[in-house]
This record gives structure tokens, sequence and C-alpha cells, in this order.
């Protein structure tokens, strides 16, 4: 009889393995972190001001604090397992991403980088951390946005292709359009050029990949329903169900947030706007897709991400700056989480 009963142990517990196995978590987090810049001054780059003698008096008691805050944060971002992959715009360099990967307590998580090199005037670039047992990388690619005569360079896209766990290919881009500076619809146009952009490069995969799993994610400084982003690039939130879901078409992931006074991801003069974006194709939303999206994604809202209100006002990002004023905070921005399956 306890021989029985051990069998049956083993029998449930090899049950429970197998559904474990059989849905394996494939994480993203998405993250503008406020002026990630190194403490010297990069030749040909506006970035004096992130130096000791500048107007932030970025130092490096200061730079190795911000660097703390955000390992800190990606740790706690992927749970008991580390997040897959970790999008990043406001970065100034590889030599940052060295720092916070490796020497950092970020570093026994084994993380790599990739990171561009844009023309951008302040030096700032995008980047993606990644897990190379869970997303190994197969080619790499940095897209330029030209903008029209007389405007200030912007960031490149970042394309990312890499292979999963399952041998099959995600691609991924990592934005950070052109910011509003001068106003909303001032700044518009050079959004749109970047959107543009990003839809011909997604619907060139479209065309090329038989089974496309495409995520884009970052910073658009725009909303959902702004024309960059629900005319230019066409996506949308999907649809109920999935028969109407198209496969070669970009869908936005839904952000959801566990606090009701938190409903974006950057917080201006009291107002929330949703600026930070996932999208993916409508393959991944399929039931039959080798890596399976969910269609919402989380804001996430630890403690120590938020500055709390006082008489009354909601929270806002806990930033490192407010002005020139240092607050010793992680960003003016809350990441982006989203779950996929497979």
């Amino acid at each position: 009889m306890k021989h029985f009963f051990f069998l049956c142990g083993l029998f449930a517990l090899s049950l429970q393995c197998s559904a474990q196995l059989a849905q394996r978590r494939f994480r993203i987090v998405e993250h503008n972190v406020e002026n990630l810049f190194d403490t010297l001054h990069a030749e040909g780059k506006q970035d004096v001001e992130f130096t000791p003698v500048g107007n932030y008096q970025w130092d490096s008691r200061r730079y190795w604090s911000k660097q703390g805050r955000l390992a800190r944060l990606y740790a706690a971002a992927g749970g008991e397992v580390p997040a897959d992959l970790i999008a990043l715009c406001e970065v100034e360099n590889d030599s940052v991403l060295y720092d916070l990967t490796c020497r950092t307590h970020l570093a026994r998580l084994g993380y790599k980088y990739i990171c561009t090199s844009g023309p951008d005037v302040r030096g700032i670039n995008v980047a993606l951390l990644y897990q190379p047992l869970t997303f190994s990388p197969v080619s790499i690619d940095t897209i330029a946005v030209p903008l029209t005569a007389g405007k200030r360079p912007t960031r490149d896209i970042l394309h990312v292709a890499g292979r999963l766990a399952t041998g099959d290919t995600l691609d991924v881009f990592v934005c950070h359009t052109p910011s509003r500076s001068g106003g909303r619809r001032a700044s518009q146009p050079n959004r749109e050029v970047a959107a543009r952009i990003l839809h011909h490069s997604t619907d060139s995969l479209f065309r090329l990949r038989q089974h496309p799993l495409i995520v884009c994610t970052g910073d658009f400084n725009d909303e959902s329903k702004n024309r960059p982003l629900r005319r230019t690039l066409g996506a949308a939130f999907a649809p109920e169900g999935t028969k109407r879901v198209k496969a070669d078409r970009l869908y936005e992931l839904r952000p959801l947030s566990a606090r009701r006074d938190v409903d974006g991801t950057y917080s201006w003069r009291g107002r929330w706007y949703e600026l930070d974006h996932i999208f993916v194709s409508g393959t991944l939303l399929s039931n039959t897709s080798p890596l399976r999206s969910e269609r919402t994604c989380q804001i996430l809202t630890f403690p120590f991400l938020l500055k709390e209100g006082n008489d009354g006002k909601r929270p806002a990002p806990f930033r490192t700056y407010l002005g020139t004023f240092y607050q010793g905070g992680i960003s003016d921005h809350l990441p982006l989480c989203a779950d996929f399956w497979y």
C-alpha cells in the first residue's frame, strides 16, 4: 500500500511538472529610464549637463545610485524567473549597459545587451537586454529615422531577430520616437515619419516570415488614439475572439494597472499619459501560435517607483530629476510588462 501511494505521488508530481513545462512564460519589460548617462562628455554630443560640472551635477555617486535602483527594479520585474527581454529607452551607450548588467546585483542574472549608436544630438539611444538561454539573437539591425531638413536628428529603431527556445524566430523592435517638444501637434509629423518607417519594416516581415512573431515596444510619445499610432502604424486594440484578428496586422496590448490612481506610464501636471506601448503581430494572438501573447500588459507600480501625492493629489513616477533638482528616484516613466507563453 505504501508503494501504491508513493507511485500515486510520483504520478501527481509528474503531471504538475508536465503542466508547468507545457506553459513556460516569456516575459518582456519595457522602460524609459530617464537619461541613463555616464558622467563623461562624449565628443560631438550635447551631454555636458550630465557631467559633474553640468547643470545636473551628475557625478559617480548619483550615477551608481541610479544603476542600483534600476537593477533592483528589473530583478523584481522578473519575479522568480528573470524577465527574458528588457527594452530600454534613453540610455547613452553600451558602457552604461555594461555597468548595469555586470557591475550591479543584476550581474547574477546573466543578461546580455544590444545598444544602438544613433545620431540623436544628446547622445541617447535604445537598447535590449536579453537572456541568452531563452532568446538568441540571429540578426541585429538599426533603422534610421530621417526627418526633414532642419529637424534635430532622432533615435534609430533597434530591430533584433532572435531564436526562441522553441526554435521559432521572434522579431523585436525597440523604438523611442521624437519628443513632443514644441507641442504635440507641431511635433506630430516627426513621429509620423517614425511610425511610417516602423510600419514599412514590420510589413516587410509579414511578407517574409511564414509565421511572423513580431513585438514592437518603446516610448512612442503618443497615446493610442493619436494619429501616428492609430492611422500611420495602423495599430489598434485586438477585438474579442480570434476569428477577427488578422495575422498581418499589429495590435496593442491593453495596459492594466493594479492601482486605480495610476492609469498611464507618464504623468504631467497631474494627468497620466500612456506614452509607452507594446504592439504584437496578430499571429501572437492565435491559439495555435508557438508563442502566445496575452491581450493585456501590466503597468508596474512597485511602491519604490512612485512618489505619492499630498493633499489628495495623484501619485507620479519617482523621477531622478524634477527640473534640475535631484530627487534620487528611478525614472519619469513607469515600466510595462507583458507575458507570453509557449
